[in-house]
Protein backbone atom coordinates (compact mmCIF):
# COMPACT_ATOMS: atom_id res chain seq x y z
CA UNK A 1 0.00 0.00 0.00
CA UNK A 2 1.37 3.40 -0.93
CA UNK A 3 2.00 6.03 1.72
CA UNK A 4 -0.58 8.38 0.20
CA UNK A 5 -3.27 5.67 0.32
CA UNK A 6 -2.35 4.79 3.92
CA UNK A 7 -2.48 8.46 4.90
CA UNK A 8 -5.90 8.87 3.29
CA UNK A 9 -7.15 5.90 5.30
CA UNK A 10 -5.66 7.23 8.54
CA UNK A 11 -7.26 10.65 7.96
CA UNK A 12 -10.72 9.19 7.34
CA UNK A 13 -10.88 6.04 9.51
CA UNK A 14 -10.61 6.48 13.28
CA UNK A 15 -10.09 2.76 13.84
CA UNK A 16 -7.08 2.62 11.48
CA UNK A 17 -5.78 5.80 13.13
CA UNK A 18 -6.25 4.20 16.58
CA UNK A 19 -4.13 1.20 15.57
CA UNK A 20 -1.33 3.58 14.57
CA UNK A 21 -1.75 5.49 17.84
CA UNK A 22 -1.50 2.25 19.83
CA UNK A 23 1.76 1.37 18.07
CA UNK A 24 3.10 4.82 18.98
CA UNK A 25 2.12 4.97 22.66
CA UNK A 26 2.61 1.29 23.61
CA UNK A 27 5.56 -0.07 21.69
CA UNK A 28 6.05 -2.96 24.11
CA UNK A 29 2.65 -4.54 23.45
CA UNK A 30 1.09 -6.19 20.44
CA UNK A 31 -2.13 -4.68 19.14
CA UNK A 32 -4.91 -7.27 19.25
CA UNK A 33 -7.78 -6.26 17.02
CA UNK A 34 -11.30 -7.03 18.18
CA UNK A 35 -14.86 -6.11 17.19
CA UNK A 36 -15.33 -3.91 20.27
CA UNK A 37 -12.59 -1.51 19.09
CA UNK A 38 -14.42 -1.14 15.77
CA UNK A 39 -17.65 -0.48 17.71
CA UNK A 40 -16.01 2.15 19.93
CA UNK A 41 -14.38 3.90 16.97
CA UNK A 42 -17.61 3.83 14.98
CA UNK A 43 -19.54 5.54 17.78
CA UNK A 44 -16.74 8.03 18.47
CA UNK A 45 -16.74 8.91 14.77
CA UNK A 46 -20.49 9.49 14.97
CA UNK A 47 -19.87 11.87 17.89
CA UNK A 48 -17.14 13.66 15.96
CA UNK A 49 -19.42 14.01 12.93
CA UNK A 50 -22.26 15.41 15.04
CA UNK A 51 -24.60 12.45 14.51
CA UNK A 52 -24.84 11.92 18.26
CA UNK A 53 -24.13 14.35 21.10
CA UNK A 54 -23.57 12.08 24.07
CA UNK A 55 -21.91 8.69 24.28
CA UNK A 56 -21.20 6.46 27.25
CA UNK A 57 -18.80 3.55 26.83
CA UNK A 58 -18.87 0.98 29.60
CA UNK A 59 -16.29 -1.74 29.28
CA UNK A 60 -13.85 -3.48 31.57
CA UNK A 61 -10.41 -2.02 32.25
CA UNK A 62 -7.68 -2.60 29.66
CA UNK A 63 -10.06 -2.73 26.70
CA UNK A 64 -8.62 0.37 24.92
CA UNK A 65 -11.35 2.85 25.89
CA UNK A 66 -8.81 5.45 26.98
CA UNK A 67 -6.57 5.11 23.93
CA UNK A 68 -9.58 5.27 21.61
CA UNK A 69 -11.35 8.22 23.25
CA UNK A 70 -8.83 10.28 25.23
CA UNK A 71 -5.84 9.85 22.94
CA UNK A 72 -6.74 8.79 19.38
CA UNK A 73 -10.05 10.65 19.00
CA UNK A 74 -8.59 13.88 20.36
CA UNK A 75 -5.45 13.74 18.17
CA UNK A 76 -7.52 12.77 15.09
CA UNK A 77 -10.09 15.51 15.69
CA UNK A 78 -7.37 18.13 16.22
CA UNK A 79 -5.69 16.92 13.03
CA UNK A 80 -8.90 17.65 11.16
CA UNK A 81 -9.65 20.89 13.03
CA UNK A 82 -6.73 22.43 14.93
CA UNK A 83 -9.03 25.09 16.38
CA UNK A 84 -11.12 22.48 18.24
CA UNK A 85 -11.07 22.73 22.03
CA UNK A 86 -11.26 19.58 24.16
CA UNK A 87 -11.36 18.87 27.86
CA UNK A 88 -10.41 15.38 29.01
CA UNK A 89 -11.28 14.38 32.57
CA UNK A 90 -10.14 11.37 34.58
CA UNK A 91 -10.59 10.35 38.21
CA UNK A 92 -7.03 11.32 39.12
CA UNK A 93 -4.52 13.93 38.10
CA UNK A 94 -1.79 11.39 37.32
CA UNK A 95 -4.08 9.44 34.95
CA UNK A 96 -5.20 12.66 33.24
CA UNK A 97 -1.55 13.71 32.81
CA UNK A 98 -0.54 10.30 31.44
CA UNK A 99 -3.26 10.41 28.78
CA UNK A 100 -2.21 13.97 27.88
CA UNK A 101 1.39 12.75 27.55
CA UNK A 102 0.28 9.99 25.19
CA UNK A 103 -1.71 12.43 23.06
CA UNK A 104 1.29 14.78 22.92
CA UNK A 105 3.53 11.85 21.91
CA UNK A 106 1.20 11.11 18.99
CA UNK A 107 0.86 14.72 17.88
CA UNK A 108 4.62 15.27 17.98
CA UNK A 109 5.38 12.09 16.02
CA UNK A 110 6.73 12.32 12.49
CA UNK A 111 3.89 10.26 11.04
CA UNK A 112 1.22 12.50 12.62
CA UNK A 113 2.91 15.68 11.44
CA UNK A 114 3.10 14.28 7.91
CA UNK A 115 -0.55 13.20 8.11
CA UNK A 116 -1.84 16.54 9.43
CA UNK A 117 0.66 19.21 8.29
CA UNK A 118 -1.63 22.10 9.35
CA UNK A 119 -1.86 20.94 12.97
CA UNK A 120 1.09 21.98 15.09
CA UNK A 121 1.50 22.43 18.82
CA UNK A 122 2.51 25.92 19.88
CA UNK A 123 2.56 25.25 23.63
CA UNK A 124 2.62 22.14 25.75
CA UNK A 125 2.48 21.67 29.48
CA UNK A 126 1.85 18.61 31.57
CA UNK A 127 -1.90 19.12 31.34
CA UNK A 128 -2.39 21.23 28.22
CA UNK A 129 -1.67 21.02 24.51
CA UNK A 130 -2.36 24.16 22.49
CA UNK A 131 -2.25 24.27 18.70
CA UNK A 132 -1.11 27.18 16.58
CA UNK A 133 -4.80 27.67 15.67
CA UNK A 134 -5.86 28.10 19.31
CA UNK A 135 -7.42 24.69 19.81
CA UNK A 136 -6.09 21.96 22.00
CA UNK A 137 -6.53 19.47 24.78
CA UNK A 138 -6.84 20.29 28.48
CA UNK A 139 -6.49 17.50 31.03
CA UNK A 140 -7.94 17.63 34.52
CA UNK A 141 -9.25 15.37 37.24
CA UNK A 142 -12.73 15.06 38.71
CA UNK A 143 -13.21 18.11 40.92
CA UNK A 144 -10.50 20.04 39.07
CA UNK A 145 -10.73 23.74 38.30
CA UNK A 146 -12.15 24.72 34.91
CA UNK A 147 -12.71 28.43 35.47
CA UNK A 148 -12.50 30.29 32.18
CA UNK A 149 -12.32 27.14 30.09
CA UNK A 150 -14.71 25.91 27.46
CA UNK A 151 -14.65 22.99 25.07
CA UNK A 152 -16.25 21.72 21.90
CA UNK A 153 -15.73 18.14 23.09
CA UNK A 154 -15.63 16.90 26.67
CA UNK A 155 -14.40 13.40 27.40
CA UNK A 156 -14.86 11.84 30.82
CA UNK A 157 -12.57 8.84 31.02
CA UNK A 158 -12.82 6.70 34.14
CA UNK A 159 -14.53 9.22 36.45
CA UNK A 160 -14.17 6.84 39.42
CA UNK A 161 -11.43 4.45 40.35
CA UNK A 162 -12.64 0.89 40.83
CA UNK A 163 -12.50 1.07 44.65
CA UNK A 164 -14.81 4.12 44.68
CA UNK A 165 -17.43 2.79 42.26
CA UNK A 166 -19.44 1.20 45.06
CA UNK A 167 -19.42 4.34 47.20
CA UNK A 168 -22.65 6.36 47.00
CA UNK A 169 -20.74 9.38 48.35
CA UNK A 170 -18.04 9.19 45.66
CA UNK A 171 -20.58 8.67 42.90
CA UNK A 172 -22.59 11.67 44.15
CA UNK A 173 -19.43 13.84 44.20
CA UNK A 174 -18.78 13.01 40.54
CA UNK A 175 -22.39 13.67 39.53
CA UNK A 176 -22.49 16.97 41.42
CA UNK A 177 -19.19 18.16 39.88
CA UNK A 178 -20.40 17.16 36.43
CA UNK A 179 -23.73 18.98 36.80
CA UNK A 180 -22.37 22.04 38.58
CA UNK A 181 -19.07 22.55 36.77
CA UNK A 182 -18.20 20.35 33.82
CA UNK A 183 -21.50 20.46 31.93
CA UNK A 184 -21.38 24.26 31.93
CA UNK A 185 -18.06 24.22 30.05
CA UNK A 186 -19.43 22.82 26.79
CA UNK A 187 -19.35 25.32 23.94
CA UNK A 188 -22.54 25.86 21.91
Amino acid sequence: MSESVLNAILRSDLKAFTEKVFATVDQSSVYLDNWHIQAICHQLTRCHDGEINNLMITQPPRSMKSICASVALVAWALGKNPALKTICVSYSGPLAIELARQCRMVMESEWYQALFPHTRLSKTTESELITTKGGGRFATSIGGTLTGRGADIIIIDDPLKADDAQSETKRREVIDWYRGTLSTRLNN
